[in-house]
């Protein structure tokens, strides 16, 4: 063994007084090496070559692989700093201050999501129409995700049977407007993030107006007049509306999108329910946690829907059954007669084919 090192120090040695670049030079340790353990391997056993270069060749194979490994983390090593050098000298211009980048680490780091998708999040403007229920966790977790400029509107003040399940407000909110409760918890969860506080009802006159300044819509309102207009309204404008409802143990889900070839709400719902048959909340009770989870489920297709991961709920409805713990999807069509889209969804779907 002792033989080969000194051949390497000459080779080394040697090499460096006739000014051999470094490359070369390892190029020439490496068919030594290539050498000696096709030594080790030929020759028989107790040859004097074999016995004057360590006499077996496992150990020159460790001592490669050891060598392979050490390189590997070297450039391994320059690699990461090379990546922080440019991350360092970008980030500056970059579209997030050093606390965002922290803040938003878990989504980078997401395949599906990654830089572009959190910049997408923040360059976002969606409206959430109701601070309730289903608005609560929707508002929250948008805020929490990054988006950029958040919209809620919402003419109802906070009552003390409301925190059952609005987990956005407080008690000490009660009496408060709700869209100022909502505000206050989005902007101390999240500094980065934009909220326009809308106190009043959606009304006709100034629901285009409205919905032309965002990209995305939820729906989280429990009557069916203001459903109807948000569908009207976002279907004119090409917006998809993320809509959920709930009732006791059980809600729905679903992206109303004709301009990409979903069906719109009214496609589904042609007509609002004789009174009694789809009881309010106040009516028929709900569930304290069900309002989180579909509202949680809304603020994800939102994400989804944003960023382009994975596949939002267009042309279905997930149900979910808090009760028997059960959820399942069902397949929506468009509808040619459909007095708000005219069958828009179906149109759009034969392009896309």
């Amino acid at each position: 063994m002792l033989l080969v090192l000194a051949l390497v120090a000459v080779i080394w040695g040697m090499g460096a007084l006739a000014g051999m670049p470094v490359r070369l030079r390892w190029i020439l340790v490496v068919c030594l090496w290539l050498a000696v353990v096709l030594a080790q391997l030929v020759l028989p056993e107790g040859n004097g070559l074999r016995l004057a270069t360590g006499g077996s060749a496992a150990l020159w194979l460790m001592v490669g692989a050891a060598v392979v490994l050490v390189l590997a983390y070297r450039a391994g090593l320059r690699w990461l700093k090379a990546r922080a050098h440019v991350a360092e000298e970008v980030a500056p211009e970059g579209p997030f201050r050093d606390a965002e980048l922290t803040r938003y680490a878990r989504h980078i780091i997401l395949r599906e999501v990654g830089g572009p998708g959190q910049v997408k999040l923040k360059r976002a403007k969606v409206l959430v129409i109701g601070a309730g229920g289903l608005g609560s966790p929707a508002i929250m977790y948008l805020g929490a995700a990054g988006v950029g400029v958040i919209g809620v509107v919402d003419d109802d003040t906070v009552d003390a049977s409301n925190l059952q399940r609005q987990i956005i407000h407080h008690d000490g909110d009660i009496g408060r407007a709700k869209v100022q409760s909502a505000a206050d918890r989005v902007r101390a969860l999240n500094p980065f993030v934009e909220f326009r506080p809308y106190q009043r009802r959606l009304a006709e006159a100034e629901a285009e107006a409205l919905f032309a300044e965002y990209d995305l819509i939820l729906d989280g309102t429990d009557n069916f007049e203001t459903r109807y207009l948000a569908n009207r309204v976002a279907v004119a404008l090409g917006k998809p509306l993320i809509s959920g409802a709930l009732t006791q143990w059980e809600g729905q889900l679903s992206v109303f999108d004709p301009a990409r070839g979903g069906p719109c709400y009214r496609c589904i719902f042609p007509e609002a329910p004789a009174p009694g048959l789809a009881p309010s909340c106040a009516e028929a009770g709900v569930i304290g946690p069900l309002p989180g989870v579909l509202g949680s489920m809304m603020a994800v297709e939102a994400v989804k829907a944003i960023t382009g991961a994975g596949a939002v709920l267009r042309g279905e409805m997930l149900i979910y059954d808090a009760l028997w713990g059960e959820t399942r999807k069902i397949g929506l069509k468009p509808r040619a007669d459909c007095p708000d889209c005219q069958g828009r969804g179906l149109a759009a779907s034969a392009g896309g084919a």
